[in-house]
């Protein structure tokens, strides 16, 4: 007697976990039906959690697809966490799936071509058209029957459910044209790429560098008749030369050198070779052009100019 009582909870335990492990989801009461202008057209059957259908179902343009069903843990009606119709390609392995719409009483219902839509209508407030077209492009494009199988699953002990439960044949609409989309774009290695860079810019036309080289020049004798007319002193250029003579020569060279810098410019050289140049040249007109002017300046206080 007392070993019966020692053993009869642990036989209850064991016996509870062992009915517990056993469950699993399941269907009741599947309905599929079709409904529109195709061969389907008005189909009603029940679905088999052990068999397919006998004979695939033909959903045409203008039909719509529709599972209604009662998910059940065991033998208790249960909203599941995840209730899916799943349609698959066998030959080329691509599959896409579709959730149902579930209650807590465990009723649900999937409309396999509205279902396509709820990403739409989430963008506009019309009705969208219910085709084959809404469909993956590569399903449509296949000749054989997608394989339709039920998926049910939740938390916990009990086991999933998966069952192929019909075949279902596409059948597009022959008078309107199907355009087979284009390649996705696929990342990876690429051609080798060789830049082609433009050709350096080239100076004017010879003639246009002569026309203003002309222009220039006739200007030299009106520079110096207004020279003369200002009273400028050449017999002084003797004795500048005599007390500086280094900053004199410097300062008109550097003058000479500037402009020389700004003719490789404009005909041959490019902004990187003229700067170093130009900065070089502009520090030594600086430099010998103030002791120049300071000369010049104490011939002026000596009242020689």
């Amino acid at each position: 007697m007392r070993i019966f009582k020692f053993l009869s909870p642990s036989l209850l335990i064991a016996g509870a976990a062992i009915v517990n492990a056993a469950s699993s989801w399941g269907i009741s009461e599947a309905i599929v039906s079709v409904q529109g202008k195709g061969a389907s057209a008005g189909l009603k059957d029940k679905l088999s959690d052990r068999a397919p259908l006998s004979k695939p179902i033909t959903l045409g343009a203008s039909d719509s697809l529709k599972i209604i069903l009662t998910a059940v843990e065991g033998k208790t009606p249960k909203r599941p966490h995840q209730a899916l119709l799943l349609v698959k390609d066998a030959d080329a392995g691509l599959e896409t799936s579709y959730p149902f719409s579930v209650k807590e009483s465990g009723k649900g219902k999937v409309d396999l071509v509205r279902e396509i839509d709820l990403i739409r209508t989430l963008f506009t407030a019309n009705a969208v058209s219910k085709t084959l077209k809404d469909l993956p492009a590569q399903f449509l494009t296949t000749s054989k029957p997608l394989e339709a199988t039920l998926l049910l699953g939740s938390f916990g002990t009990s086991s999933a459910f998966s069952s192929h439960v019909f075949n279902l044949n596409l059948a597009p609409d022959p008078s309107v044209p199907f355009g087979i989309p284009e390649k996705p774009l696929r990342y990876g290695k690429l051609n080798e790429i060789h830049h082609i860079f433009r050709p350096d810019p080239k100076s004017p036309p010879i003639v246009i560098t002569l026309v203003f080289l002309a222009a220039v020049i006739a200007c030299l004798p009106a520079l110096f008749i207004s020279w003369l007319s200002l009273g400028a002193n050449v017999d002084h250029l003797s004795n500048a030369l005599r007390s500086s003579p280094i900053s004199h020569v410097l300062f008109f060279g550097s003058i000479l050198a500037m402009e020389g810098i700004f003719f490789l410019y404009y005909t041959k050289w490019n902004l990187f070779q003229t700067l170093p140049a130009a900065v070089i040249v502009g520090a030594i007109s600086f430099l010998s052009g103030s002791r120049a002017l300071t000369e010049v300046q104490e011939r002026r206080l000596s009242g020689l100019r």
